[in-house]
């Protein structure tokens, strides 16, 4: 049995993110990172899209929208300072016809009172900024990016284990003992006992917290986002990021055109329910997290109010032609024949039991635990400021570092 400080449960860019941050404010701590794949950022992290956010969609004053922004500087710093790869490229937002103006003025009033640099532009500048994509008007935000989120958790990786952090891979944990003093947790790489723990759980949030004796605050359902390469010859059609104006009755942003760091342009998703939370691929099945899902009321009643939006999420699932059809109403000119797949990824949903998401990011504390329960995107953008978030939370349980430090 090994001994921390502060015991981590999750290897994805938020747990990182935290280990990071704990690791600059407190160097004397004695740190273990438990992830239990053979890899860091594995599952939502590392089938992220790249991009860097700006915060323009979100409530102002939700934790979403300051953590967003205050930690997409955070990360542009970190890249810097890393000499990781980022490119502040921008962003449209893209009205088709005048029905999603109004909801085109909502997102730019959002991200008026977040204090992102945007503006409403017109048909003959977005011509201009992307010359392939159909539209009447659209918003401009130019301090959205891109980046490779998996490299950075690397990095943070790298920096954790340079300050004389642990982090122990293939470390599933499967049970989580609350005590007066201590917090042991058992996993698939051994035991760790720790003053204090925080989970950063990811798809297994809502588990992973009943571990440590806590109810969560919803259940998490799995949704698969499927996504398909743009060819080289067609690769033209996009210059940098092509997004829809959002649906606001449905909790996804749409099919958008994303250039990749590492070169090439993705485009999609769709949004389908996923046979297992860490179901990549259409075949890919688990009974227990499937049946967890479909026999879960706020699942149930998700799907009666979204049925017909799902039912054509699922069709375009199934009918590359029905997702061309989806992508042409942003660019016009792609073509089945321009799209080859591309690997999915699996958004962790959290649904209360009203059937509502929970659209914010969602922190809940005992005495010894931290549990992070939801942490939608942008949680790849935010990281770095969670974690500080996160870091603050603990600190009020410290007296001094000397004093909790197993050293």
């Amino acid at each position: 049995m090994s001994h921390a400080d502060v015991a981590i449960v999750g290897g994805g860019i938020v747990g990182l993110a935290t280990a990071y941050r704990l690791g600059e404010r407190f160097p004397d701590l004695k740190i273990v990172v438990l992830e239990k794949e053979a890899r860091l950022a594995e599952h939502q992290t590392g089938h992220n899209s790249g991009v860097l956010h700006s915060g323009i969609y979100y409530k102002p004053g939700s934790l979403r929208a300051v953590n967003c922004r205050d930690g997409k500087f955070a990360m542009m710093k970190f890249c810097e300072e890393e000499g990781i790869a980022i490119d502040v490229c921008g962003k449209v937002i893209v009205a088709i016809d005048e029905s999603e103006l109004p909801a085109m003025q909502t997102i730019f009033e959002r991200g008026q009172a977040n204090g992102i640099k945007c503006q409403i532009i017109g048909k003959e500048r977005l011509d201009e900024l992307e010359p392939h994509t159909a539209g009447i008007k659209a918003i401009h935000v130019p301090e959205a990016g891109i980046l490779d989120y998996r490299q950075v958790s690397e990095r943070m990786g790298d920096r954790i284990r340079e300050r004389g952090g642990e982090i122990k891979l293939n470390a599933r944990v499967v049970d989580c003992r609350v005590q007066t003093d201590e917090v042991v947790v058992k996993s698939t790489a051994g035991d760790v006992t720790a003053k204090y723990v925080i989970t950063c759980a990811g798809l297994q949030a809502d588990r992973v917290t009943q571990l440590t004796g806590e109810r969560p605050a919803a259940k998490i359902v799995p949704f698969r986002g499927e996504y398909f390469d743009i060819r080289e010859e067609s690769q033209h059609l996009c210059r940098n990021l092509i997004y829809p104006v959002p649906d606001p009755s449905f909790p996804f942003l749409g099919v958008h055109f994303t250039r990749m760091i590492q070169g090439g342009v993705e485009c999609g998703p769709n949004a389908v329910l996923a046979f297992a939370r860490e179901g990549y691929g259409k075949s890919d099945f688990n009974l227990r997290d499937l049946t967890e899902a479909l026999t879960y009321g706020g699942f149930l009643k998700m799907a009666a109010k979204h049925w017909r939006t799902g039912a054509g999420e699922m069709w375009r699932s199934f009918s590359k032609q029905a997702f061309v059809r989806a992508l042409q109403r942003l660019v016009p000119e792609i073509k089945a024949e321009d799209l080859s797949p591309a690997p999915a990824g699996v958004r962790a949903m959290a649904l209360g039991p009203d059937g509502q998401l929970l659209d914010d990011f969602v922190v809940q504390q005992s005495e010894r635990v931290i549990n992070v329960g939801n942490a939608p995107s942008p949680a790849a953008t935010a990281s770095l400021n969670i974690g500080r978030l996160i870091v603050e939370k603990l600190a009020e349980r410290l007296p001094t570092s000397t004093q909790v430090s197993a050293r």
